[in-house]
């Protein structure tokens, strides 16, 4: 701890700068602004109930969807091509503009969109599946990371659950983006552990999860294989990243069968931590990240 004026610096009570060694970017931390009084909405949690099996909801067993396809029987996860993709293998480059349109900028963008059903139920969600159900899942992520990986740069796997967050069906399914460019955050984040790692020989995920596990001041849960921590630059609130503790894992792909089972078992725990907190099925963003 620092002085300053005679105070000693806490980092729960004072504001301060934190720094995400993945973006490179500094985070505010105002830990004061805790103990402010909240006047403002509050809503009681309400439970939108959920038929396991529903004629009018597309993404179910047998039902037709936007496009006239009928989904099959499936009885544990199902790929389709997004009906809506926000991306397409075959669509045109805009035009080059001069060098006086320098501020207005575009480029070709191509892929493909899919959308990933995790489980015939529409009334369960990850947590509420069995582990074996889950891994099935893990397996078809890293099946699509390795197919859809031999043709674009970059694959995306992320899931937006609840309505808060975006998402338009209750069905429990995930989106998959698989694109011929690198998106922002990706580029920031592998060019920032390319330099730790040059700097020090030695993964800078592997090195953070060490010291998290040693403290465990921010671990919300872990196993052998896997440690979910709140990292220490968070910026969203219950933000979590899931990180593997004892080796460099580059992609799900790389991962094996206990790993596979380990990581179904602490994503399960997680989530239902999320799910736990407010007494709801909790809605998130989540997404994969290869590196």
């Amino acid at each position: 701890m620092s002085d300053q004026g005679g105070v000693k610096f806490d980092p729960k009570e004072h504001q301060h700068l934190r720094f995400n060694p993945l973006t490179e970017r500094w985070v505010l931390v105002s830990a004061h602004r805790m103990t402010r009084p909240w006047a403002g909405q509050t809503e009681s949690a309400s439970e939108q109930h959920v038929p396991r099996s529903d004629p009018h909801n597309p993404l179910c067993p047998g039902n037709t969807r936007a496009n006239g396809q009928v989904n099959p029987d499936y009885e544990s996860t199902f790929v389709f091509d997004n009906d809506f993709p926000a991306l397409q293998p075959d669509a045109p480059a805009p035009p080059h503009g001069s060098d006086e349109d320098s501020l207005f900028q575009c480029k070709a963008a191509r892929g493909v969109c899919q959308v990933m059903c995790f489980h015939p139920w529409s009334d369960v969600t990850l947590p509420l599946m069995r582990q074996d159900e889950v891994v099935k899942v893990i397996d078809k992520w890293a099946e699509l990371v390795e197919k859809l990986g031999s043709t674009y740069p970059w694959v995306q796997i992320f899931e937006n659950k609840g309505a808060m967050m975006g998402c338009s069906n209750p069905h429990p399914h995930c989106q998959v983006w698989a694109s011929d460019f690198l998106p922002n955050e990706v580029v920031l984040s592998d060019r920032s552990q390319r330099a730790y790692y040059e700097r020090h020989q030695e993964q800078l995920l592997l090195r953070y999860a060490s010291q998290e596990a040693n403290q465990q001041e921010r671990v919300v849960v872990q196993s052998s294989d896997w440690l979910a921590v709140v990292p220490y630059w968070a910026s969203w609130p219950y933000q979590t990243m899931l990180l593997p503790r004892r080796r460099h894992i580059l992609r799900l792909t790389d991962l094996t069968l206990d790993e596979r089972r380990d990581l179904a078992d602490i994503m399960k725990r997680l989530l239902t931590k999320y799910d736990n907190l407010f007494e709801v099925s909790f809605p998130y963003s989540m997404g994969w990240h290869g590196e």
